[in-house]
């Protein structure tokens, strides 16, 4: 498959660029800080909607240089610098200084460090709780290195939501992932729920890698027998040549379809489209979680 053709990008693929003053200023405020985002080291297609139409980003520390490979991945690899513990306030301005009601942080994998950067992310958790007790608080981490104490470390700063991405089925996950394993992705998921059974967990599927439709439902299940909570599902899209190619382009009717057997699977939300990825409306995310625990809590009423 490597060997054919580059697929061209569909109509529905089209991004509406916008740079208006909520845009500039936001650019402006992460350079003056030093900070870094995901929006912009992973090329995320809805940068321009989030920065300048929702003023929303996603906040990635522990630098910008990641020590994995991912062949799906835009984020540079290389050999980290030293960790900067001036970050996390930095990070907490930054949300003030935004006015977030909700706000992602994730970070690129740090297998160098023996906490896998668990130490900062969970300071950075608490600095952003500190100066902003209204903000709903979600953390996207790697997998530590399935190393659960470094995820415990991360859990006991009680974020509001904990994300981690499958990213792909299982038959891809060696392909596409560098150093990831998928069962390894899915206990920690199943760990997380365990250590903070109130907390919503939540994970992420690409499309278009080569997967066939029953693999994604397949991966629906892995993750709700793993009691995940939530799930966005997006396509792939290919951020350089010598990236993994797109194998597919998912029309929006097949992302609403996978969405209803998402939500009929138990899923409390699942955002699903084109150019959806992992934070995309993520506060939207919170409030439907936040409805569908307090749902379930007083169909329990009832039925006691």
């Amino acid at each position: 498959m490597d060997n054919q053709e580059y697929i061209r990008k569909p109509e529905w693929l089209k991004i509406k660029l916008n740079t208006n003053k909520n845009y500039v200023d936001l650019k402006k405020m992460m350079r003056d800080k030093n900070l870094h985002t995901v929006c912009e080291e992973a090329r995320c297609p809805n940068i321009h909607e989030c920065w300048a139409s929702r003023r929303t980003a996603t906040f990635m520390i522990l630098g910008d240089v990641c020590t994995r490979a991912c062949r799906f991945c835009a984020v540079k690899t290389g050999l980290p610098s030293e960790l900067d513990w001036q970050e996390p306030e930095r990070v907490a301005d930054s949300v003030y200084q935004m006015n977030l009601k909700h706000v992602v942080v994730t970070a690129v994998a740090r297998d160098d460090l023996k906490d896998g950067g668990a130490a900062v992310f969970a300071e950075t958790v608490r600095a952003i709780r500190r100066k902003n007790p209204l903000t709903s608080i979600e953390v996207l981490p790697s997998d530590m290195g399935g190393v659960y104490e470094n995820l415990e470390e991360l859990m006991n700063a009680n974020p509001d939501i904990l994300n981690h991405n499958i990213e792909t089925v299982k038959r891809l996950s060696p392909r596409v992932r560098a150093r990831a394993i998928y069962e390894r992705s899915l206990e920690f998921l199943r760990r997380a729920k365990e250590m903070k059974p109130n907390i919503p967990t939540k994970s992420s599927i690409m499309t278009g890698l080569g997967e066939t439709k029953e693999e994604i439902i397949e991966a629906m299940d892995d993750l709700r027998a793993n009691h995940v909570d939530i799930v966005t599902i997006g396509q792939y899209l290919q951020p350089s040549k010598s990236h993994l190619k797109v194998q597919k382009y998912y029309h929006p009717d097949e992302f609403q379809e996978l969405k209803e057997i998402a939500l009929q699977k138990g899923f409390s939300h699942c955002e699903a489209g084109p150019l959806v990825r992992s934070s995309y409306h993520a506060d939207e995310q919170v409030s439907e979680a936040a409805k569908h625990k307090l749902q379930k809590s007083e169909q329990k009423v009832k039925e006691a």
